[in-house]
């Protein structure tokens, strides 16, 4: 009993504390090591799109902007990157025009094999690229379509639907009913209530899937290789010129495109940001 009673008096140690000092620098290293792995590739694209010299080389021999003259001067180049957008926004289009709708069926109504249709819905995202690209290719040649950016706009449009569902649904999901119900009890419309009501509460999924669906699109590889005709996008493009390894044109491109990318992203927290705030 004497042993019990020493043991249950010994004073409990402290539990082992690191120093806030401390735990911040190393948070802070983290952060920096990681960034630095994600962004060190595209710093390093960006800084040899200016290189004088042709052969990809540390230090530079000099600045020059000769490859974006060179790359404005590429009319294979510049038709690869206007049909690059062309399918990436018709796709985007035909994705939302279709993916909106689905989710909202899925939201609102329960019918026979709702789980299943939720699951076909889903399916094509989980499948390989490749299974897409061969899948519809044998199913354009059985309908006798001639392929061309029209069969590539359809099978991006097909492999990113799942994009749109899920985020419109989970934002549907989140949506409170009683506004719904408050606008039907008022009189409003289900045209009305879906586009004062529910529209402006799902724009931010909208906007984010549209984006999300228009990058995937434009940087899509396996599906677009069994669907392209004749015409070019620019990541084929990309693919049959890295058999002369990497040129100063292709670092030029993608140094415009890093720029496009981030006047979406603004464009996008403009569009998403709560109403009521200047900035």
């Amino acid at each position: 009993m004497a042993d019990i009673a020493l043991i249950r008096s010994k004073p409990r140690k402290p539990p082992l504390s690191i120093p806030k000092g401390a735990a911040d620098g190393a948070f802070i290293t983290y952060a920096t090591l990681l960034l630095a792995f994600l962004y060190m590739p595209v710093a390093i694209l960006i800084i040899f799109s200016f290189n004088d010299s042709r052969v990809l080389a540390w230090p530079l021999s000099g600045f020059t902007l000769d490859w974006y003259r060179t790359l404005f001067a590429n009319a294979d180049l510049l038709e690869a990157v206007g049909n690059s957008f062309y399918v990436a926004t018709l796709s985007t289009a035909l994705a939302l025009c279709i993916g909106i709708p689905a989710a909202m069926a899925l939201h609102r109504f329960v019918f026979p094999g709702k789980a299943l249709f939720r699951r076909l819905l889903l399916l094509p995202i989980a499948l390989p690229g490749i299974v897409t690209g061969i899948s519809m290719l044998n199913f354009f040649n059985l309908m006798g379509f001639n392929l061309s950016l029209h069969t590539v706009v359809l099978g991006h449009a097909t492999a990113l639907l799942a994009v749109v569902v899920i985020q419109v649904l989970a934002r549907l999901q989140r949506l409170p009913p009683s506004l719904e119900e408050a606008s039907s009890d008022l009189g409003a419309s289900a045209l009305v209530t879906f586009w004062y009501v529910t529209l402006p509460n799902i724009k931010t999924a909208i906007v984010g899937s549209g984006l999300l669906v228009f990058v995937l699109s434009f940087d899509e590889i396996p599906v677009t290789f069994f669907l392209t005709g004749r015409d070019n996008t620019l990541p084929m493009y990309i693919y049959s010129t890295m058999r002369r390894g990497v040129t100063p044109e292709i670092n030029a491109v993608g140094t415009l495109l890093i720029l496009f990318s981030v006047v979406l992203i603004l464009l996008a927290a403009f569009l998403t940001r709560p109403p009521g705030r200047k900035r």
